[in-house]
């Protein structure tokens, strides 16, 4: 081994909240679906915006990718037809840490690409 360490973690300064602790999201995919990968894709994202945020994933029906922000469904695949943008998701999780209202997101990118 050479001695080098990995990217250290940056805890907050005492007193100072994680961005996003506090907030627990919950995302219910269809895995025969093939929607795993884009779970854990948004997760990424999610977890690089906001470190402290509890994500917890859950296997869904036929077609699901339902998004829930502290007890609310925020994003419904089944209703919009698509995935959300992660911009708009980590929008509604700044909403969620700041005690803002959440409101449901409509837009969504297809699921997929037809060339």
């Amino acid at each position: 081994m050479s001695g080098e360490t990995g990217p250290a973690s940056v805890a907050p300064p005492p007193g100072e909240v994680e961005p996003g602790s506090g907030v627990r999201i919950v995302v219910e995919y269809c895995e025969p679906c093939g929607f795993e990968a884009t779970y854990l894709e948004l997760a990424s994202a999610v977890k690089e915006q906001y470190p402290g945020i509890e994500i917890e994933s859950r296997l869904g029906g036929t077609g699901a990718f339902e998004i829930e922000i502290n007890g609310q469904l925020v994003f419904s695949k089944l209703e919009n037809g698509g995935f959300p943008y992660e911009k708009d998701l980590i929008e509604a999780i700044r909403r969620a840490s700041n005690g803002e209202p959440l409101e449901k997101i409509t837009n969504s990118r297809p699921p997929c690409v037809i060339l």
